[in-house]
């Protein structure tokens, strides 16, 4: 099968010779991959290595799979074989995946060492996007969506509308990584918000924000591509190239309603820098979230930023099932409009150019990229022959 696979630390590339997916668990199916979105945990596990991925020699905790497996984990697609216990879904229907995998998918694979680990405290109490297992699909427990085809079970697997375009559905899992941020925010419609970074995720939480009604949105980013976009999807813009951290920070407070800082903040960046910004500017009892993915990195942290205004500091990871469902929602109601969300695609290519065409582009030239697709069955729609 042809993927774009990682094979281990500095060894990404493309191959006609993965093996395909096959049912193994009662409640599986098998999806023809439309499209696949690159994140920016893709890019990081191409430049630094594992992340979500086993370390060379070694396997997934909850799969026992080990390398080479194709990446991709924003993943829209159109189901082409479905398991004997399959209950929700038919061949043809078109889908996007919930990639992340926990305790509860462990019965999947019944001969796993770990298999009769005991489920872990955040599981057992309905939270698996904090599993402590926690893997992605595309990612170290099995093969994703930078390949022909694809196997999950169908518990992580939800149906779209076949008049929704399937470039933009692949939008739909970090959409709901954004969503969910604004859930963990408790954002209240009326109140201000800085998103720091404008990146797929920032741009991203636009959509999610305006989804919950939201209508006063500043986003700081250095890009020129990004500012637009990000005006374009309606919120204003700040560009903190060209002045301090100190005055930047200044500046962006003073954008907030009554120039006192923002009611919610969103760090979409991840470095020290958006990390500081990101607390500064939120308002006396206002909440920032970390969206962001950090590095293995200690990072200066200064308590009394936080306490002396009684701030909330807290992190948002992946999504729930709810939140995928909820984001299809948003679209179906048009509170997520789908050519708004369409400004995040700035690019498309098969996976045969994955590494040169869209990973070390996106890597090389954040002025003009966003999010770039990648389609190992859809090259007719690129002016590729098949």
């Amino acid at each position: 099968m042809r993927a774009l696979a990682y094979f281990g630390k500095g060894n990404v590339r493309f191959t006609y010779s993965l093996k395909e997916p096959h049912i193994h668990a009662e409640d599986d199916v098998i999806i023809d991959i439309s499209w696949c979105g690159i994140c920016g945990t893709d890019l990081k596990e191409y430049t630094d290595g594992a992340i979500f991925f086993p370390e060379d020699g070694c396997v997934n905790h909850i799969s026992n799979n080990n390398l080479p497996q194709a990446m991709g984990h924003e993943i829209s697609g159109i189901i082409s074989s479905v398991g004997p216990g399959c209950k929700k879904f038919k061949i043809g229907d078109h889908v996007v995946v919930e990639p992340t995998a926990t305790c509860i998918d462990r019965y999947r694979w019944p001969n796993a060492p770990n298999r009769d680990t005991p489920m872990c405290e955040a599981c057992r109490n309905g939270m698996p996007n904090i599993c402590k297992y926690l893997g992605l699909t595309g990612a170290g427990v099995e093969g994703g969506g930078f390949a022909e085809k694809m196997v999950i079970n169908e518990h992580h697997c939800h149906k779209i509308p076949h008049h929704m375009p399937l470039d933009v559905a692949s939008l739909i899992q970090p959409i709901s990584v954004c969503w969910h941020a604004v859930k963990v925010s408790h954002y209240k419609q009326g109140g201000s918000v800085l998103i720091v970074g404008g990146g797929p995720i920032g741009l991203g939480t636009i959509l999610a924000l305006k989804g919950f009604g939201c209508e006063d949105i500043v986003v700081s980013e250095p890009a020129l591509i990004r500012r637009e976009l990000a005006e374009k999807m309606g919120a204003r813009v700040f560009d903190p190239s060209n002045m301090s951290l100190d005055n930047s920070i200044k500046t962006l407070t003073e954008m907030a309603p009554g120039s006192q800082g923002f009611d919610y903040t969103f760090d979409c960046s991840g470095i020290p820098a958006t990390l500081k910004v990101a607390i500064e500017c939120c308002t006396f009892r206002g909440t920032a979230v970390n969206i962001a993915v950090w590095g293995h990195k200690p990072v200066e942290f200064f308590p009394m930023d936080i306490t002396s205004q009684e701030k909330r500091y807290t992190g948002s990871m992946c999504y729930t099932s709810e939140d995928f469902e909820e984001v299809i929602e948003a679209f179906k109601s048009k509170r997520i409009d789908i050519n708004t969300a369409r400004h995040l695609i700035t690019g498309k290519v098969p996976i045969e150019e994955g590494i040169e065409g869209a990973m070390l582009r996106l890597l090389r030239d954040k002025g003009h990229t966003i999010k770039i697709l990648l389609t190992p069955n859809n090259k007719n729609e690129l002016g590729y022959k098949l």
